[in-house]
């Protein structure tokens, strides 16, 4: 479990904000709109239908009295009010202090969460332990981002804890979230089985996208000899032979199981996936969120899970 002095707020959003949201003003030239679309759509005025424009935006009633094919236009409402639902529980702290999930965790947000309040939006947060014990309100501004990394850095963590219950989180999670919203569902997904319908209920009412935290020792062991292995959630502790290549091929096995199952369950529910590694550029990992947006726009009922590419 990783542990480390929390880092000054200021110093780490500044740091980001030199090294990722520079590169990634860079690369999207602007192009803001496909990483954040609005949450709903307002009756801007009526046209005649022209060869290409979208059947499903006729207006039949105005078409029945102009005896010609007549079609909506809209126009998009720019604010966005995102909601974090971080999976803080005891399993996110694995791996080094520096560059284990939960300093992943902590840079997304803090990239996300800047991105979303310098172009006027809102975002909020939800901290996930045993229970939902932490709900920051969502406001705009980088006074606000700033003190929602303060709460994530100094928020001790937990030595262990009954298993997670993602299900009730994602649950209780609907019930607080009244106005619809893009969701960012920042987990390992280390949890109790049975969570896909409350999240496939969330995904009815909100956009939300899951951000699977990834440490690479969780899919293959290197050859270290004998290890005591402690299970993060309820603290057994477990003697393996990381030098047997059996094991090591079982481990990495179940291993890729897992994540396909984790992957099906998504899609079951409706919901994107992005990927976040520990071993992975952050501004990679934002970019194929920007990739997702426009694979979305394209095609709107495509659900489609991003990962990092490995070469076979």
């Amino acid at each position: 479990m990783s542990k480390s002095p929390p880092q000054d707020p200021e110093r780490l959003l500044r740091r980001l904000e030199w090294t990722v949201l520079r590169r990634l003003d860079g690369v999207l030239q602007g192009d803001y709109r496909t990483l954040v679309r609005g949450q709903g759509l307002d009756l801007a005025d009526l046209r005649e239908y022209q060869y290409h424009d979208d059947v499903r935006r006729i207006d039949w009633n105005v078409t029945a009295r102009m005896q010609t094919p007549w079609v909506r236009e809209y126009h998009e409402e720019r604010e966005v009010t995102a909601w974090f639902l971080l999976d803080l529980s005891p399993s996110v702290d694995i791996g080094n202090a520096e560059r284990g999930k939960r300093a992943v965790a902590t840079e997304f947000v803090a990239v996300l969460a800047r991105l979303l309040t310098r172009h006027g939006n809102r975002v909020g947060a939800m901290f996930y332990g045993e229970k939902i014990d932490t709900v920051i309100a969502a406001k705009g501004g980088r006074r606000h981002v700033l003190s929602l990394l303060h709460r994530m850095q100094t928020r001790a963590p937990l030595a262990q804890s009954a298993a997670t219950d993602l299900g009730e989180f994602f649950g209780a999670a609907g019930d607080i979230m009244r106005r619809r919203s893009l969701v960012f569902l920042v987990s390992d997904f280390v949890s109790a089985p049975g969570w896909e319908d409350a999240l496939a209920r969330l995904g009815r009412r909100h956009e939300v996208v899951a951000v699977h935290l990834v440490d690479e020792l969780e899919r293959s062991l290197p050859e270290l000899g004998m290890l005591v292995i402690q299970d993060a959630e309820t603290g057994e502790h477990l003697f393996v032979d990381t030098s047997d290549k059996g094991f090591r091929r079982r481990f990495e096995a179940a291993a890729a199981k897992r994540e396909r199952e984790l992957q099906l369950a998504l899609r079951r529910a409706g919901v994107d996936m992005l990927e976040l590694s520990t071993g992975e550029d952050l501004v990679d990992a934002v970019l194929r969120f920007a990739d997702m947006r426009k694979r979305e726009r394209q095609s709107p009922t495509a659900v489609r899970p991003l990962r990092q590419e490995t070469n076979a």
